[in-house]
């Protein structure tokens, strides 16, 4: 029987039929690991190219090194270490090191990096099957037991939710192969010199959050249920609740890396990095024949003061004072910039300022940034210029100033990526980066210029994303993917012109790809995103026609029919609040029933199909009064939220759905916990939604309404100003032409009359 066979076209993984058997294939092909998340990737391309420098974070190593390589003797021997720090303490390098040890001593050791934003690496999908796939590497011996659980189960290799929770596949790839290895009692050579270590780094920097508290979860009911296995996790990410939460238990080891920083680290990494920089730059060559020693002992004293004890802070301060740049025909030198670099702000967020200062004057430096900051993915430099219809060198003209804090590569075609995740944080929180901020409205260029793209490769091949073996464009790729991500990104963004491009579009991608649900569905999408913002019933009716088209094409049991009914479902929801028809909201709560059945427990997406339905549902008992779908839509929302920790980026949704249910639920029942509850969750989803985050009004006209219940409850009269002045600034978020602009009139002034009665 044939099987399915994943090939890579350019970073992109695809699958096509072979009748090549599973004995035929090697383990790597089944797995298809990720194959540069391990500490063994080329770190200049795939980041964080972390390492730490001679005879710095000696004691951290030491401490981490002396735990991995001991035997597990007694049942108390905690197996998993967990190792803490804030942004830029050198948690990668550590690992990194720890790794590199491992493998010099010959001990078995294999390794996931997460990085944010990169693809699969800031997902958790592949990480079994890429630990075992490195397993089988380190461990010969493991390979016919991985092999028999695949035999077995080929589910195991599907994305974790789909047919199998993520602890099933590391139970079945990773720790029962070793175990059964383990339990053979023959000598194994490749655990003469200690037990097998997993490293698993930046956890933190991973996007499912629920996914993560699954693993460990996992991983303390494995290492109780076997206290003796020569197994060992080393863990390291910044202090998360949804991680801290999980490893906050005596089962675990913890390091707070706070101990281990030290001046004297700082110091002996900055000594390295002036005497390798000073020796190749001849302009404080020149400087130093003349006035001796540079920096002098006093001004490294100083910088090392001033950087307080980050690695990563003090990486770009060094590279902000040597790197040269081309902002001014007399650009300053090394010994000019050093008196500056004293003078910024301690932290990142005015380095990056500065830095970005720089290039601010070039053409194109705004939407290059921006690109970069707001892209799903890593793109080279090549790539950026064709999305944006720039050159290559334009791109590089302004990056070649930024390598302060940008990972510029020497070739053409290798991603561009940030030297740290903190930076596009910076870029895409308006408060800290004031006229640097990447605008979600720069998502609505990078749409069309997606568009663009993928149109241009179609048109010389219609065929290109249907078709096996099809070597596909980066660019085309991206653009194949991520289309949704720009579309939903734009949102309220979009002006008349740029919906009538996107639909234009949109429909000769079609004309292109008959039959096919993608396009359809991007069509689709952009008809829905065009009603929402300026209320055109014509436009929703042919986002729901299309979207019932794509469905007719993804029967059951397709693994994309759940997207589709939700699709549907939104767009009926749409329609409904337009029209008032109680005839779409029934079929919208059909639709999402329907996607929840095909989610159960511990798919990844269940806890949006639980808000969708409960939210229908709340919906229908304002409508009719029905106390069951209340009773119904709470129970969802509340096991949506649990589903949320924080920090999950959903997590809002769901306190603002139980949230609004709640104070319902308090108008039928005069209940004052529910009141209560409901006030606490809806100012969780406030803090959740600074301003511009489009949800934010809802958030504040349900919190305004909560506490007027309370006001009129309880007569308190701070909870009647709190409520005028929420309900003001909802009004604000809602100028016309703002569907709810009315809605926002008519709270605010029956409040106003409220405090002038009272």
């Amino acid at each position: 029987m044939g099987h399915l066979v994943n090939y890579q076209v350019e970073g992109a993984f695809h699958q096509h039929a072979s009748l090549i058997s599973a004995e035929q294939r090697s383990l790597f092909d089944i797995l298809q690991p990720i194959t540069d998340a391990s500490h063994t990737r080329n770190r200049k391309r795939s980041p964080p190219d972390s390492a730490c420098f001679p005879g710095t974070r000696l004691r951290a190593v030491r401490k981490v090194n002396r735990w991995a390589r001991r035997d597990i003797t007694t049942d108390s021997e905690p197996h998993m270490r967990w190792m803490h720090g804030y942004v830029g303490s050198g948690k990668s390098s550590i690992s990194q090191e720890v790794c590199d040890t491992s493998k010099r001593e010959d001990r078995p050791v294999v390794s996931f990096f997460f990085f944010r934003n990169a693809g699969d690496r800031s997902k958790i999908g592949r990480l079994a099957t890429t630990l075992a796939s490195q397993m089988a590497a380190a461990i010969p011996q493991t390979e016919p037991f991985i092999r028999e659980a695949v035999q077995r189960n080929s589910a195991l290799l599907s994305p974790p939710g789909e047919s199998v929770s993520l602890q099933d596949q590391m139970q079945c790839l990773v720790y029962e192969p070793f175990k059964a290895l383990v339990r053979r009692k023959k000598r194994v050579r490749s655990l003469a010199q200690g037990p097998f270590l997993i490293v698993l780094d930046g956890l933190d920097e991973c996007d499912d959050k629920d996914e993560v508290q699954d693993l460990i979860d996992g991983m303390l009911v494995f290492f109780n249920d076997n206290p003796l296995i020569p197994l060992r996790v080393f863990i390291t990410s910044r202090v998360e609740e949804h991680i801290r939460s999980r490893l906050n238990v005596p089962a675990v080891r913890l390091d707070n890396l706070v101990d281990h920083c030290s001046d004297d680290d700082i110091a002996t990494f900055l000594h390295i990095l002036f005497e390798d920089g000073c020796g190749r730059n001849s302009v404080v060559q020149a400087y130093v024949r003349q006035h001796g020693q540079w920096p002098t002992q006093s001004d490294r004293r100083k910088l090392v003061k001033h950087i307080g004890g980050s690695f990563i802070f003090a990486s770009a301060v060094f590279k902000f004072i040597m790197t040269m740049n081309t902002e001014a025909s007399y650009p300053p030198t090394p010994m000019d910039r050093l008196p500056l670099a004293l003078e910024m702000n301690p932290g990142l967020d005015g380095l990056y300022a500065q830095t970005l200062a720089r290039s601010k004057h070039l053409p194109h430096f705004f939407d290059i940034i921006s690109t970069i900051a707001l892209l799903s993915a890593p793109l080279s430099t090549s790539a950026i210029a064709e999305l944006l219809g720039i050159h290559i060198y334009e791109v590089v003209n302004v990056l070649v100033n930024l390598q302060a804090i940008i990972q510029v590569p020497g070739t053409d075609d290798i991603p561009v990526t940030l030297c740290h995740t903190s930076l596009r944080d910076f870029l895409t929180t308006q408060s800290r980066s004031g006229d640097l901020f990447a605008h979600p409205s720069h998502h609505v260029r990078l749409l069309l210029c997606s568009l663009e793209c993928e149109l241009k490769y179609l048109r010389q091949d219609p065929e290109l994303f249907v078709c096996s073996g099809k070597q596909i464009p980066t660019v085309a790729d991206y653009a194949y993917r991520y289309l949704h991500d720009h579309l939903n990104g734009g949102q309220g963004c979009f002006k008349p012109s740029e919906y009538s491009s996107a639909l234009r579009l949109c429909r000769e991608a079609l004309a292109l790809q008959p039959g096919i649900p993608e396009p359809i569905e991007v069509l689709a999408n952009v008809f829905r995103d065009c009603a929402g913002q300026i209320g055109s019933l014509t436009d929703l009716d042919k986002a729901i026609s299309l979207h019932r088209e794509a469905l007719q094409l993804r029967p059951s049991p397709h693994p994309d029919r759940s997207f589709s009914l939700d699709n549907l479902g939104h767009a009926l929801l749409d329609r409904h609040w337009l029209t008032g028809t109680m005839a779409d909201l029934e079929e919208a709560i059909s639709v999402y029933r329907k996607a929840l059945e095909l989610r159960p427990l511990h798919h990844l997406l269940r806890s949006d199909s639980l808000d969708n339905l409960g939210g229908v549902l709340l919906s229908r008992h304002k409508r009719t009064g029905s106390t069951a779908d209340l009773k119904v839509a709470i129970s969802l929302f509340r096991e949506a939220l649990g589903l949320r920790p924080s920090p999950h980026p959903n997590r809002s949704f769901s306190l603002n759905g139980l949230g609004a249910a709640l104070v319902d639920c308090h108008r039928l029942t005069r209940t004052m916990a529910d009141l209560e509850e409901a006030i606490s969750l809806l100012r969780e989803a406030i803090r959740l939604r600074p301003s511009p985050n489009t949800e934010r009004s809802y958030s504040l006209t349900h919190l305004g309404t909560a506490l007027v219940h309370r006001h009129r409850r309880k007569g308190t009269l701070a909870d009647l100003e709190e409520a005028i002045s929420l309900l003001r600034e909802a009004l604000e978020l809602r100028e016309l032409p703002h569907p709810d602009h009315s809605d926002s009139l008519n709270d605010l002034g029956a409040v106003l009359l409220d405090r002038y009665c009272a």
